[in-house]
């Protein structure tokens, strides 16, 4: 995973990654965003029509060992579960597609809300500027696509397992025949979305997202359906902020079936280092400007943690 080559987009994702320390002041070896957090280990099992429409390896397979970290949004690792301030929840998932001789994998980057405040770097580092600063308010109401953002409903799931989450940027799906569309990712809980009341919330414990996970894998695993939102000729792909709304085709590429929390947590949560750019043949990033920047944003952070 390497920086991005344009040295602009580099120093956009540094002042990015030294704004959100600004605003949080996480312990080193903490993410600053996204800090609360757990991995957990599974697989992937993909459809036979996810390999019609890419040629990515881990539709080509039966199966395909997978990462996946579920989070809670700020860089306050100690954030109770039960702030509405860790809405929107992450998902990202590592395809570990070989291990010899070299590491190689693909990730998805997902939240929980169908959004993002920014079309590009400079936009996403003016909105946590703002936020630090304590002006946000001033600057939603000359930014509409910002206040969309912070204005679409964020409730509390009931577990991370019965939460829909959505991928941030448009990609390519190139098929064997050379085909290609565009599409967004979704993640799908098998066991269908439940979202908490605010009376039901407040008798929740401060970490009941997590607490939780262990006792749910007692029974099962936790199940995702991984589906792919097909883009019509007319939309937009190349702009995180503007949705899809209406009708479109949607995929289902497979299945995701988390097993198992990770062994060593507090290692691995500092090595690990996820990717927003695919970098799999017969999957591509659109021109969304966002994918330099939040890769260059990632890759700084990782290092941080790594060296702490």
């Amino acid at each position: 995973m390497p920086l991005p080559k344009d040295e602009k987009v580099v120093q956009t994702s540094s002042r990015i990654l030294r704004t959100l320390h600004g605003i949080f002041g996480p312990p080193p070896g903490i993410r600053p965003a996204h800090a609360k957090g757990v991995l957990l280990q599974g697989t992937f099992r993909p459809t036979v029509e996810a390999g019609e429409y890419s040629t990515a390896t881990h539709f080509h397979r039966a199966s395909t060992p997978v990462i996946a970290r579920f989070s809670s949004s700020t860089g306050i690792p100690e954030l109770p579960d039960t702030d509405p301030n860790g809405n929107p929840r992450g998902l990202a998932i590592r395809f570990m597609l070989t291990e010899t001789p070299l590491r190689r994998h693909t990730d998805i980057v997902a939240h929980s809300v169908d959004g993002f405040p920014a079309s590009n770097g400079e936009e996403a580092l003016e909105f946590f500027t703002e936020i630090r600063n304590g002006t946000i308010s001033d600057y939603l109401a000359t930014h509409p696509k910002a206040q969309a953002f912070v204005q679409m409903p964020k409730p509390t799931p009931s577990s991370f397992g019965r939460e829909a989450y959505y991928g941030v940027s448009a990609f390519r799906f190139i098929a064997p025949d050379g085909t290609q569309r565009f599409i967004r990712y979704r993640i799908v809980p098998q066991e269908g979305e439940r979202h908490l009341s605010e009376a039901e919330l407040k008798g929740k414990s401060p970490n009941f997202l997590y607490d939780d996970i262990p006792n749910l894998l007692e029974v099962r695993p936790i199940v995702f359906v991984l589906k792919a939102q097909v883009a019509r000729d007319d939309d937009v792909v190349n702009d995180s902020t503007v949705r899809w709304d209406g009708e479109r085709q949607m995929i289902e590429l497979g299945v995701i079936e988390l097993k198992c929390i990770v062994d060593d947590q507090d290692g691995e949560q500092k090595r690990i280092i996820f990717d927003p750019i695919p970098r799999v043949n017969g999957i591509e990033p659109s021109d969304d400007p966002l994918f330099e920047v939040r890769a260059g944003v990632y890759l700084m952070s990782g290092r941080e943690r790594r060296e702490a």
